[in-house]
This record gives C-alpha cells, sequence and structure tokens, in this order.
C-alpha cells in the first residue's frame, strides 16, 4: 500500500499528522486559540496534497 505514495504524498501526510499533534498540545496545554488555530491547518495540507495529485495526474493524462 505505501508503494503507491511519492516522497510528496509521505512528506505531506507527516506534516499533517504533526500539525494535528502540535495543535492537540496546544490545546490541552490551556493554549486554546493557538490550538486551534494550527489545527485548521490540517484539512488545507490535506487539501493542498489532493490538489498536487490532480495537478500531476492532469499532466500525466
Amino acid at each position: 500500500m505505501l508503494k503507491k505514495f511519492t516522497t510528496t504524498d509521505k512528506l505531506l501526510f507527516i506534516a499533517a499528522i504533526l500539525s494535528l499533534i502540535f495543535a492537540e498540545v496546544l490545546y490541552f496545554q490551556g493554549e486554546k486559540a493557538d490550538g486551534t488555530f494550527i489545527g485548521l491547518w490540517v484539512p488545507s495540507i490535506l487539501a493542498f496534497g489532493i490538489y498536487l495529485k490532480l495537478i500531476n495526474n492532469s499532466k500525466n493524462d
């Protein structure tokens, strides 16, 4: 399964996971506004990854 992922896919996925973890740590340490702000990065990072995949697929067609 992991062989289908490119290096860019893996890096974006790791960035999304790390931002989620960092947001949760901040949120539970009492920095609720900062944790929420960084937590909003996760869907943005994943959406950017999907966008890159779509661009790459359209170039290959």
